[in-house]
């Protein structure tokens, strides 16, 4: 008998067309049918297995390209936006520009291998050959089930055509830091936009495991007392929008906050007063550093007709707005009245903050730099330590322009290679050092063990005591470490932090 079988938003009917293979309801273009129930699915179904046991109906053709079964197969997923982004990058990018006008059943092994090797010899990362492949095991496989195929080229026997085994498709290790490298980093990221804000979101990510876009998409209501709640994350997409969507796996949960960081998080709230955002209409608890990129499509005056109309460069201009002493008072007061005579809004809006943190604007410009003490290289300017003024400790970067030329001393590198997840990865350590039952630590970081044993694991709140006594000891010695290199920082929470 068929049967029908559910896919996002409709059904399709499944039917034995041979001992061990099935087949999907199709039209005469072999596309899917969709049926908006599951009767009419389940009939559909009966009447083609029936057909097929009479006689009358053959398997579909099989003579069909990549590219228009792969086209076709994208269309009829019903994904989250992410997942359907990644899916069409791979395509696009990788698996049409390499199959797109071959026959399905013209692709085999030996060509699947042979695709592997130049992408391994652009150089692309192995991690993301495996991913791309993984994409083309998953059509070619929905191709079979369709009949279009008798078996998957892309399924890899393990072991097979590999020189050196698994360890020749090995990631790199993941970079971790310690409870004390969390701190130095929070103070630096602070030290770099040049607000508290960033000093408790790194804090808060390396002690609670969070994700990047369940940091992002922290919701001001879902904050608690001694908890947050992970029920949303923001997603952002190739074109610059962020989706607020449902955290990666489903993993929603409630992540126990330590009692200094529920302080630090409560204070900052109070301290911020966050209000919805235009983009969501929901209030989240951290917003960007940066300005709004909206000054390209802001009416008015732009820098540039200031210098003109003062007859200055725009480097003068700027310093009169960030450096004003540094400017004679005769070009400050030229450039003060050509303000004044165009109207000119500084970035459009003074003030104006973008809602949310862009993941390649704080991990590039934020974070590395906080963890290498370097800059990377951008367009012709190649990467260069972060200038500092040495005063007060650990060195306050200096900005505007020469800012190389007033440097006083750079910062040495904490960890290198680590990146915002790593404090993830870092807080999993941190865990393990202190013996954290692991259905204790699947729960925090929203991960799912579906083995036995873990089914008759359950965590008591004596265990939740004392991850939160042992995050808290961690974070003490961590303030103790710190105030030991210096008793004051130019982050004014930390300094509050070291003089308490």
């Amino acid at each position: 008998m068929g049967y029908a079988e559910k896919l996002g938003s409709y059904w399709r009917g499944r039917y034995k067309a041979a001992p061990g293979k099935y087949l999907t309801v199709s039209d005469q273009d072999g596309e899917t049918i969709r049926y908006r129930t599951k009767a009419a699915a389940k009939k559909a179904a009966d009447d083609a297995e029936a057909e097929v046991r009479a006689g009358l109906k053959k398997p579909p053709p099989s003579e069909i390209t990549f590219g228009d079964y792969a086209r076709r197969w994208y269309a009829a997923q019903d994904l989250a936006s992410s997942t359907m982004q990644n899916y069409r990058r791979h395509l696009e990018d990788h698996l049409l520009p390499a199959f797109e006008g071959d026959l399905l059943v013209d692709i085999t092994k030996d060509i699947i291998t042979a695709w592997e090797k130049r992408e391994r010899a652009v150089p692309y990362e192995v991690s993301s050959i495996k991913t791309w492949r993984a994409t083309l095991h998953l059509i070619l496989a929905d191709a079979v089930d369709e009949g279009l195929l008798t078996s998957n080229p892309a399924t890899k026997r393990r072991g097979r055509g590999k020189r050196a085994g698994r360890s020749r498709n090995r990631s790199p290790e993941k970079v971790v830091t310690s409870a004390l490298g969390i701190l130095l980093l929070a103070e630096r990221v602070a030290l770099l936009s040049g607000r508290d804000d960033e000093f408790v979101a790194v804090v808060l990510k390396g002690y609670t495991g969070m994700r990047w876009g369940e940091l992002v998409g922290l919701e001001t209501e879902f904050v608690r007392p001694g908890k947050i709640r992970v029920e949303w994350q923001l997603y952002e997409l190739d074109d610059g929008q962020l989706e607020r969507c449902p955290p990666k796996d489903d993993s929603y949960r409630d992540i126990d906050l330590p009692s200094f960081l529920d302080t630090l998080l409560e204070d900052h709230l109070t301290r911020t007063a966050p209000k919805p955002c235009t983009c969501h209409g929901k209030a989240y608890a951290f917003r960007s550093h940066g300005t709004a990129n909206g000054a390209a499509r802001s009416p008015g005056a732009k820098l540039v007709d200031v210098a003109r109309r003062a007859g200055v460069s725009t480097g003068t201009v700027s310093n009169v707005l960030n450096r004003p002493d540094t400017v004679a008072e005769p070009t400050r007061l030229k450039v003060a009245a050509a303000i004044a005579d165009l109207g000119y809004v500084r970035n459009g809006t003074v003030g104006e903050l973008a809602a949310h943190w862009r993941r390649s604007g704080f991990a590039t410009w934020l974070f590395q730099p906080a963890t290498t003490g370097w800059y990377p290289k951008r367009g012709t300017q190649p990467a260069h330590p972060v200038p500092l003024v040495a005063e007060p400790w650990p060195g306050v970067p200096a900005r505007g322009r020469g800012a190389s030329r007033r440097a006083e001393l750079h910062w040495l590198p904490i960890a290198p290679g680590l990146t915002p997840h790593g404090l993830r990865h870092t807080h999993k350590t941190l865990m393990r050092e202190l013996g954290i039952p692991p259905k204790l630590m699947d729960e925090r970081m929203g991960h799912l063990d579906g083995s036995v044993q873990a089914r008759y694991d359950h965590v008591t709140q004596r265990m939740r005591d004392v991850l939160l006594e042992g995050l808290t000891a961690m974070w003490e010695d961590a303030l103790q470490a710190r105030r030991a290199m210096n008793p004051r920082s130019a982050v004014k929470i930390l300094d509050e932090l070291l003089r308490g």
